[in-house]
């Protein structure tokens, strides 16, 4: 198998562990952070020194004939710790039990590994094997061990992978479904390759000549495991990503109209940030922005609007001259919202971001009918005048008696802003005709 099989992955690997690294570094006192910062590169050293090319080098640089296999094994095994680790802490659960889980893993696996070093410093060794170390040695003392016992580990390490991912998979839906069935389907390959691996051994014991299943398929099946397993992990939290970026983007574009109004509200000049700015700082740029000119709203958005117009102050601070207009667009659009305006201006200025998208969308058809000519809808009646309004049925609906009456005879009854008690409820007669 050609040296680019086992550096493709490799770079795979790596590019991902990049891409990941400032996550890594923000988050590392996350157990499950921590994991996935330790299997990529663990992966990816797994493949590079598993090349014929890498092996050659590396037992040329320490001068041992061979060194390079109880270094692959080890980094394997290692690998295969890691990966049930990064499962338990994925699933998640109480946190002494992912602690214990935690420590037989490491237990188990560190004990794997020093028996691996412990084999291989019995065992001789003498003639170097660049791709077929396993069947050539699989009947050599001590070093036939060291081949099936890292075998079994790996196959053990895979299997556990994938009963735990299968089993959480029939829990959970959407795109975590689809990424653990993938990590289900790249252990499955994983563990064909222990097991191909294991045949050719098995054969050598019998005088069998399959080392095409351990040099050639074998190999083959890990690269594929690795590239399954690699999506599988990381589908759920790309797809979080790209859709809490397409929310981001969606609400920066929708804010578009009260943000331009803003800006022409602002008697101040705004100090533009670098072109390169990520999306998360542009948004963020942009509701600050947003609430700082409804500041310079707030005395005209406090008012309950049945003064008529806003009458625009003057002096420092104030707005722009040729603001006005805007100013009453955004008031226009604040009143007529109900869904904005129920919270107030505190709402805001405090409160989520999607309040600000819906007053920009309220905004956005505000100047769409002012530009058309289309009258504005007739606004709510001030909350206070709506507490004071009490129905009054006329006398034979309050009796129970039936009323034919063709005009309206549920009269509102007022309570003068200015009066502190209330005025006798004026009642209709019978025949529909107001006295």
């Amino acid at each position: 198998m050609r040296d680019i099989y086992y550096y493709l992955p490799a770079a795979v690997l790596l590019v991902a562990f990049a891409l990941r690294l400032p996550g890594f570094v923000r988050h590392w006192h996350d157990p499950l952070v921590r994991s996935v910062a330790v299997v990529l590169p663990l992966g990816a050293v797994v493949f590079f020194f598993a090349a014929p090319a890498t092996i050659s080098r590396v037992n040329q640089f320490t001068g041992i004939t061979n060194f390079s296999a109880p270094l692959v094994y080890i980094i394997l095994t290692a690998g295969s710790a890691g990966l049930i680790n990064l499962t338990i802490m994925w699933r998640g659960g109480p946190e002494e039990r992912r602690r214990a889980a935690t420590r037989w893993c490491v237990g188990v696996y560190g004990a794997v590994i020093a028996a691996l070093v412990t084999l291989f410093a019995l065992g001789h060794a003498s003639d170097e094997r660049l791709r077929d170390f396993d069947t050539y040695y699989a009947t050599a003392a001590y070093l036939r061990e060291m081949i099936v016992l890292y075998l079994l580990a790996h196959a053990l390490a895979t299997l556990v992978l994938a009963v735990l991912c299968w089993r959480w998979a029939r829990e959970v839906a959407g795109l975590l479904r689809v990424g653990l069935l993938l990590i289900v389907t790249g252990s499955l390959f994983s563990l064909g390759y222990a097991v191909l691996k294991l045949v050719a051994v098995g054969a050598r014991w019998t005088g069998l000549d399959w080392d095409w299943t351990s040099t050639t398929f074998a190999p083959t099946l890990a690269s594929l495991a690795t590239l399954c397993q690699c999506v599988g992990f990381a589908l759920p939290s790309v797809s979080q990503a790209l859709a809490r970026g397409w929310r981001q983007w969606t609400q920066y574009r929708r804010l578009g109209p009260l943000w331009r109004t803003a800006r022409a509200i602002t008697p101040y000049e705004l100090v533009p940030i670098p072109w390169w700015s990520s999306l998360s700082r542009r948004h963020l740029r942009r509701v600050c922005d947003i609430r700082d000119g409804l500041r310079l709203l707030s005395p005209y958005l406090d008012r309950d609007g049945a003064s008529g117009g806003p009458a625009f102050v003057t002096g420092p601070g104030a707005l722009k001259p040729e603001a006005e207009r805007h100013a009453a667009l955004v008031i226009a659009a604040f009143r007529g919202a109900p869904s904005t305006a129920h919270g107030g201006l505190e709402a805001l200025l405090e409160g989520a971001d999607e309040e600000l998208v819906r007053l920009s969308d309220a905004l956005r058809a505000t100047a769409a009918r002012a530009r058309t000519g289309v009258p504005q809808p007739a606004q709510a009646p001030p909350r206070a005048a709506l507490r004071t309004q009490i129905p009054a049925p006329c006398d034979r609906c309050d009796a129970g008696a039936p009323c034919d009456s063709r005009t309206p005879h549920v009269l509102p009854r007022t309570v003068p802003r200015a009066a502190g008690r209330a005025r006798p409820a004026e009642t209709a007669p019978a025949d529909g005709r107001a006295t």
